[in-house]
């Protein structure tokens, strides 16, 4: 777009302003021949000279419209782009007449066809100014798009490697071994098979785009095992959705990364209970709440978790997520599909 604005803004508009005005005035080129037949001596010179003036004030006009139209109109209305260029080519022909008076003591050459041709320069230029303000649009939509194809990449790849990382791997193992030495068989079996499911989607999630609720909620139920084995009596999560919402579809690994925020950013001990919330609203969104709980010392993150996750939705599904913090509770709600 770049390229092709700088051909207007170049040497080359005056010379493509030529060729719209000799357009517009065509017909009367082929009428010259028998126009100069009716005039002979000093008025065919005139005749002629105030030809070419015309051609040369057509040219400036367009020159002027096309260069106002790509460089000062910004507004999408082609109405209030077209009411811009009727005034400027108003005021042209005023000119154009003023300076036919000087010239012959006269008004010349503002007839119909006069009118028409300026009509004609008026919504050419409006049409130029607006098609390439859309061109210019287009583009810029599809080089955000490519840029969230790229960011959604990234994405995906931060997706296993932020979350498969060595401090939550260790956390896993950690939990395990606590649920060994305490020689609980029963809830060590079920921690290994729900961290044998975390991870199998964990490692899954590149190859999908969009997933179900109901298996972004099984993902949920697994990992919020072992967190609440993790932290004891200290964390609980409360689900609740409707089973006609399950069919609900919104970008792998979404929820993830908001339980994984809350354990960053909060303190969770005897004296602050977390208890995370996960539920349906009335504008079909997953509101996902905590209890804000700060900790004494700022957390040391990459900050693209909920950035990544606000891309993945505008990519995905064209929506955006929204937050709330009211000082007591944060607030995450998730568009479905």
């Amino acid at each position: 777009m770049k390229n092709i604005l700088g051909i207007y803004s170049s040497n080359r508009l005056p010379f493509i302003s030529l060729i719209c005005a000799l357009f517009v005035i065509y017909p009367e080129i082929t009428w010259l021949p028998w126009e100069l037949d009716f005039h002979e001596g000093p008025q065919r010179t005139c005749f002629i000279m105030f030809f070419i003036f015309r051609c040369i004030f057509y040219t400036a006009l367009i020159f002027l419209l096309v260069k106002v139209n790509l460089q000062k109109i910004k507004t999408f209305s082609f109405k209030k782009r077209l009411w811009y260029n009727i005034l400027i080519s108003t005021a042209a022909f005023i000119i154009y007449g003023g300076i036919s008076f000087f010239l012959h003591s006269k008004v010349r050459h503002l007839g119909s066809l006069i009118l028409f041709q300026f009509v004609i320069i008026c919504i050419l230029s409006t049409l130029i100014g607006y098609i390439f303000l859309l061109y210019k649009e287009q583009k810029a939509k599809e080089r955000e798009i490519e840029q969230l194809k790229v960011e959604n990449l990234q994405s995906r790849y931060d997706a296993l490697t932020n979350q498969i990382n060595p401090h939550f791997f260790f956390n896993s193992l950690n939990g395990l071994t606590s649920l060994i030495r305490k020689k609980d068989d029963n809830v060590t079996l079920i921690y290994v098979n729900n961290l044998s499911d975390v991870f199998r989607y964990i490692l899954q999630s590149d190859k999908k785009g969009l997933v179900t609720l109901e298996e972004e909620l099984e993902f949920v139920d697994a990992f919020r095992y072992m967190m609440e084995v993790r932290f004891a009596n200290k964390l609980e999560y409360h689900i609740k959705v409707d089973k006609n919402a399950l069919s609900y579809k919104l970008p792998v690994l979404s929820v993830l990364p908001l339980l994984d925020n809350i354990v960053v950013h909060n303190m969770i001990d005897s004296d602050h209970k977390m208890i995370i919330s996960i539920y349906m609203n009335e504008k079909e969104e997953l509101v996902v709440t905590n209890p804000i709980y700060p900790k004494l010392s700022t957390p040391v993150t990459n900050g693209t978790g909920l950035r990544n996750l606000e891309n993945r939705f505008s990519l995905l599904m064209n929506k955006q997520i929204r937050t709330e913090n009211d000082g007591v509770t944060f607030f995450v709600y998730l568009p479905l599909k």
